[in-house]
C-alpha cells in the first residue's frame, strides 16, 4: 500500500488500518466542520458506519467532536493535528498518482 509505506517514510507513527477510515479522514478535513450527517451523505454511507468510524478516530486521536457557536445542539467534527499529517500526506499522494495517470494518457492520441 503507497499510503502505509509514505506514512514510514514521513515518521507519522500512527494511522487507521482500515482505508475507509482514511477516506473519512480526508472527508472531514476538506469539509471541516462536517457533522455526522452530512459525512454520510457525502461518503455515501449510513449514519451507523460513519458513527462507528467517527467513535473509532476519536479514541485514537484523529479527530475531535466540537460545537459551533451558532448551534449547540449539532456536533460536528475536524482533525486534530495527527490526522492533518495524514491529511496533507494523503492529498500529496494524491495529486502525484493523479500527474502519473495523466502523463501515461499522454502517450496516447
Amino acid at each position: 500500500m503507497i499510503l502505509a509505506a509514505s506514512v514510514k517514510e514521513q515518521g507519522i507513527s500512527e494511522y487507521p488500518a482500515n482505508l475507509t477510515a482514511v477516506h473519512v479522514i480526508d472527508c472531514i478535513g476538506y469539509n471541516e466542520p462536517i457533522n455526522n450527517t452530512a459525512l454520510a451523505e457525502k461518503m455515501d454511507l449510513t449514519k451507523a458506519s460513519i458513527t462507528k468510524i467517527t467513535t473509532r478516530l476519536l479514541e485514537d486521536g484523529f479527530i475531535e467532536r466540537i460545537r459551533l457557536n451558532d448551534n449547540k445542539k449539532e456536533i460536528h467534527f475536524r482533525l486534530t493535528a495527527k490526522a492533518q499529517e495524514l491529511y496533507v500526506l494523503r492529498g500529496k499522494l494524491h495529486k502525484q498518482e493523479q500527474d502519473r495517470y495523466f502523463r501515461f494518457l499522454e502517450r496516447y492520441t
